[in-house]
């Protein structure tokens, strides 16, 4: 009798992997969860579930054949159970395949409290049970894909020769001067100067300014991990812990870094094309609120992304036949319904905004030829509004000097990001791409606590 998982067989009976134990009326064993249990005297009908594939197996047990046909019938949804039984191929059918079972073993009980019945769920309801989503639809949807995700990002950059780098988590600087940080201290009274670290420590709001030194010693390089935001925001957009790649490319000006951005994207929606149909499906009939997902996907990886700079896009939105909640004026950091409008209506797919206002954007940007503007990208896509920031860092020792002194920024703690452009700086680009930002985008999710397997937002620490 051999064991194998549902994944196993569904490539089996597609031929997409050959397993010579796996034909018609071959004898296998299968371990899952019980989705639903239905039965009258004669027969009954478990749909199977054991997390190696989207799709679930029909166990069909007959009474007589199953010894303990009484007790398998009695059994709720969440019941974990051991089936062994006859393959049965079934071409043509909806499901290509069920299991006759001659054997069956509970594994483990389901209380009837157990909140996930055969029904549709709320988002909000599932948020309360984040230790139990994942046994949903939905939810084993969205967190396969972010599994195939996050291999795809590490894949594109291997493939392009970047080496993968492990930033802190705990560091001495907020990285864009924001302040929303938080500390990371053993005191109760706030003096930093007895603290563990001897100053002021604080969780990470990015990896980008200790990646930057390995780019100028390693060429291309990339950071992939948590990030850290104490932003008292409860909008669908923000967590106060999310995860960030940030690539830094060595000899590489903002086209260079625009060019990388939109290759990166299309490897991994390609990716997700080819290897979760399944999941796409799904949240494309259920989720997506225009049922338009994998339509959209499809014409991101055909088509290129078009390039406007940020003064068109405030003719544009100027110009447009629709009235704004936030009047647009030039230097203004735009809202999602600018966004949403320049990429949505204006580019019609994804979009780069370049040459950006310099009083938006953070001091280690390049400053244009006209002394208003950055050499930074944003790039737009439809339902999310900014999926990527980007630019070329300013590698001129005396101008980002400049720049700090104009924002107020110490340079105290940041000696060694400075002396980056004292020891044979070069000009360099890099940008940020939050992992839960892609996510919203290429499941059609549209709350980002619905793509973490734990939200940590204001008040929310529960699980």
């Amino acid at each position: 009798m051999s064991k194998f998982s549902i994944d196993q067989i569904y490539k089996s009976v597609k031929g997409l992997i050959p397993i010579q134990d796996l034909c018609d009326g071959a004898e296998i064993t299968l371990e899952g969860w019980i989705r639903t249990n239905r039965s009258n005297n004669n027969i009954g009908f478990i749909s199977l579930n054991d997390g190696s594939c989207f799709s679930c197996c029909q166990i069909v047990y007959e009474n007589g054949r199953l010894s303990n046909y009484d007790d398998i019938s009695r059994l709720l949804t969440g019941c974990s159970l051991r089936v062994t039984g006859r393959l049965v191929i079934t071409p043509g059918a909806k499901q290509p395949f069920e299991l006759n079972a001659s054997e069956a073993e509970v594994l483990g009980q389901c209380d009837a409290s157990y909140p996930l019945q055969k029904k549709r769920h709320s988002l909000e309801f599932l948020r309360e049970i984040p230790h139990l989503r994942p046994r949903t639809n939905t939810f084993m949807a969205v967190f396969k894909i972010r599994s195939v995700v996050s291999q795809a990002i590490h894949e594109f950059f291997r493939q392009n020769g970047f080496a993968y780098i492990h930033t802190p988590i705990i560091t001495g600087n907020d990285a864009e001067g924001a302040g929303e940080t938080f500390t990371v201290t053993i005191r109760d009274d706030g003096c930093y100067q007895e603290d563990f670290f001897k100053r002021h420590a604080c969780l990470t709001v990015s990896g980008q300014l200790h990646v930057e030194p390995f780019a100028l010693a390693m060429g291309k390089v990339y950071t992939f991990g948590p990030t850290f935001r104490a932003e008292n925001s409860n909008t669908p957009y923000h967590a106060c812990e999310f995860w960030m790649i940030e690539p830094e490319m060595a000899f590489c000006d903002l086209k260079g870094n625009m060019a990388v951005m939109e290759a990166m994207l299309k490897f991994v929606i390609r990716e997700l094309l080819d290897s979760c149909q399944d999941e796409l499906k799904f949240l494309n009939d259920f989720v997506a609120e225009k049922h338009d997902l994998i339509e959209k996907l499809n014409r991101v990886v055909s088509t290129d992304f078009r390039v406007i700079t940020y003064t068109e896009a405030v003719d544009y939105l100027k110009n447009a036949d629709v009235k704004f909640e936030n009047p647009v004026e030039w230097g203004m950091d735009f809202f999602k319904e600018h966004e949403m409008y320049i990429c949505e209506q204006v580019a019609k797919g994804p979009v780069f905004l370049i040459d950006i206002p310099k009083d938006i954007k953070a001091f280690y940007m390049k400053l244009n030829p006209d002394g208003k503007t950055v050499a930074a990208c944003d790039l737009l896509v439809p339902g999310v509004g900014e999926l990527i920031g980007g630019s070329q860092r300013e590698e001129n020792y005396e101008l980002l000097e400049k720049r700090m002194e104009e924002l107020g920024i110490e340079k105290e703690g940041l000696e060694w990001y400075l002396d980056l452009r004292r020891y044979g700086g070069v000009v360099h680009s890099g940008f940020g791409l939050g992992l839960e930002r892609l996510l919203m985008y290429v499941t059609g999710v549209a709350n980002i606590r619905d793509v973490l397997p734990y939200a940590r937002t204001p008040g929310n620490l529960r699980f």
